[in-house]
């Protein structure tokens, strides 16, 4: 299973920016999985749920839940890090971090048909890489998800890490329609973000799924 390459769009969840005045856990994920199922209704590629705090048994259910809504879809759902958890469920794919583990060991727990992927902070990746699916590489522009002392990697080393690798590489990290011409003259097959996805009000630049999509895919194919 491989991601498609050109202009695929990767949604990185963020409970507590989605729903930042939620006093319970089930009001954050009710208004996570009402932003995730417009996610699949827009025909997201991959939605990433980066959920680490939550517990394995709620993990679960949610990856459950959301896998559910979009099977026979071709929107793909990872669970980050938890490859355990990603394991329970037939076709749910796994996000390694950097420091993660090997990606190979992984395949060899969740056999061929499941997607890997990792995420990657340094442009010259091969050997991170491994047996990985695709790579997102970040943070490339200067991010509000990130501290602000953080320094972004910058488009130069995006190219870097693009070829570097043979698989397909996502740029992270303050994506905006107006950046992703430049993601992609760098060889970047898509990009990956929290921020834009979110739904409008909750960060500078959020339009929601769906117009952040329409909005990514147009100026990419400009």
């Amino acid at each position: 299973m491989t991601v498609p390459r050109g202009a695929s769009l990767c949604l990185v969840t963020d409970r507590r920016a989605v729903a930042p005045d939620a006093r319970t856990l089930t009001t954050e994920l009710a208004a996570l999985e009402r932003q995730l199922d417009e996610a699949v209704e827009a025909g997201i590629d991959l939605i990433q749920l980066r959920e680490v705090d939550l517990s394995a048994r709620d993990l679960l259910g949610l990856a459950e839940r959301v896998a559910g809504r979009a099977r026979q879809t071709q929107t793909r759902i990872l669970v980050n890090d938890r490859a355990d958890v990603a394991l329970c469920m037939v076709g749910v794919g796994v996000h390694l971090k950097s420091d993660g583990p090997p990606a190979s060991v992984v395949r060899r727990l969740a056999g061929t048909g499941r997607l890997i992927g990792r995420s990657a902070h340094d442009p010259v990746i091969r050997e991170l890489v491994d047996d990985a699916d695709f790579v997102i590489f970040g943070t490339v522009f200067p991010s509000r998800s990130k501290p602000p002392d953080a320094e972004a990697a910058g488009v130069d080393a995006l190219r870097r890490a693009c070829v570097s690798v043979a698989v397909p590489v996502l740029a992270i990290g303050g994506v905006t329609p107006e950046r992703v011409a430049e993601c992609r003259d760098a060889g970047a097959a898509g990009v990956a973000a929290i921020g834009i996805f979110l739904p409008p009000g909750r960060a500078p630049g959020a339009l929601g799924p769906h117009a952040a999509a329409i909005a990514l895919r147009e100026t990419w194919l400009r």
